[in-house]
C-alpha cells in the first residue's frame, strides 16, 4: 500500500504540473462575478477580499451562484470544509442549468457530507438529465479536507465529464450517445455553491443529526477558475463543440496513461458507493454503466 500511496502522490504532481499552465482564473471582485442568496451576517471575506465564508445556523445557510453560464470546459475552486462536528452538515460546489430544483434541470454536483468529530467526510458525487438524478457515487478522501484548502474541479465537454480533487480523477461519467439520452450537453449551466441543514439524509442516512451547539458552521473557497465557454445569448459560440480549446481537443476526451493509474487507484481504495453496482435500486443496469470510463 505504501508503494501505491507514493506512485499515486507522484502521479498527482505530475498531473498539477500539467494543469498548471492551462487555468485562466477569473478576474474581479466577487461581486463582479457571483451573487449571493444569504443573509449578510452569514457572507464573510477575507481583509483582502480573496477567500469567503459561507456560515449555517439554525436561521440560515448561505450560498453563491455566477451570473455568467458556460456549456462545456474546465470549472475549479478550492474548497476547506466545516472542522468539528459537522454531521448533518452539507456543503456543495456544483454546476446547474438554473438557480432552482427546476424539474427539467441538469446538473453536475460536488457534495461534501459532513460527519462527527473524528469521522471522515464523504463526497457525493451526482450526474442530472432533465431533473432525473440517481447517478450518485460516493468517495472518501485520503486527506482531511477541514485542515487546508483542496482543489475541486470539473471537466465538461460533450465526450465526457471527469470529477477531479487535487487534480486527481476520482469519476468519469461517458457520453456513449445513450438510447436513454442521459448525458447532460445541450444547456449552459451555472456555478453555484452553498452549506445548508440535510440532516434527514446527509449522515448515516439521517441517523445522525446536527449538533447546533456547534453552530455557526463555516466553508472557505478561493480561487475559483474557469476555462471555459460563456454562453452569450442569442447567438452563443458554445451551440457545437469546436476544437479551438485544450478542454475541447481529443486529449481531453479521455483519460492520459497517468490519470488512468490514478483513478484505477481511486476504484480499488476509495470508492464506497456506485450506483452502477446497487441491485436493489437498479435491478437492471442503467446503460451507462456499462461503459468502460477508461476507454
Amino acid at each position: 500500500m505504501a508503494s501505491s500511496i507514493a506512485h499515486f502522490l507522484v502521479l498527482s504532481a505530475v498531473i498539477v504540473v500539467l494543469f498548471s499552465s492551462t487555468q485562466a482564473e477569473v478576474q474581479g471582485s466577487f461581486d463582479d462575478n457571483f451573487s449571493k442568496s444569504c443573509p449578510e451576517t452569514h457572507f464573510k471575506t477575507s481583509e483582502d477580499g480573496q477567500i469567503w465564508y459561507l456560515s449555517l445556523d439554525k436561521k440560515a445557510g448561505c450560498g453563491f451562484m455566477t451570473k455568467q453560464k458556460y456549456r462545456f470546459g474546465w470549472f475549479s475552486m478550492k474548497l476547506k470544509l466545516v472542522g468539528g462536528d459537522s454531521a448533518g452538515v452539507v456543503t456543495a460546489y456544483y454546476m446547474c442549468t438554473e438557480d432552482g430544483a427546476g424539474p427539467t434541470r441538469d446538473e453536475l454536483d460536488f457534495e461534501f457530507l459532513g460527519n462527527r468529530t473524528g469521522e471522515p467526510y464523504l463526497i457525493q458525487t451526482n450526474v442530472y438529465k432533465n431533473g432525473t438524478g440517481n447517478r450518485e457515487m460516493r468517495h472518501v478522501l485520503w486527506f482531511d479536507p477541514t485542515e487546508d484548502f483542496h482543489t475541486y474541479s470539473i471537466l465538461w465537454n460533450t465526450h465526457q465529464i471527469v470529477f477531479f480533487v487535487d487534480r486527481v480523477p476520482i469519476r468519469v461519467y461517458k457520453n456513449a450517445n445513450y438510447t436513454n439520452n442521459f448525458f447532460p450537453n445541450e444547456k449552459p449551466m451555472y456555478l453555484f455553491s452553498s452549506i445548508w441543514n440535510a440532516d434527514d439524509w446527509a449522515t448515516r442516512g439521517g441517523l445522525e443529526k446536527t449538533n447546533w451547539k456547534s453552530q455557526p458552521f463555516v466553508s472557505s473557497y478561493k480561487d475559483f477558475n474557469v476555462d471555459g465557454c460563456q454562453w452569450k445569448d442569442p447567438y452563443p459560440s458554445c451551440v457545437s463543440t469546436t476544437t479551438q480549446n485544450w478542454w475541447d481537443q481529443y486529449d481531453s476526451w479521455h483519460l492520459s496513461s497517468d490519470q488512468k493509474l490514478d483513478y484505477a487507484w481511486v476504484q480499488r481504495n476509495l470508492v464506497i458507493y456506485d450506483y452502477c453496482q446497487d441491485t436493489e435500486r437498479f435491478p437492471k443496469k442503467p446503460e451507462e454503466c456499462w461503459l468502460n470510463p477508461w476507454e
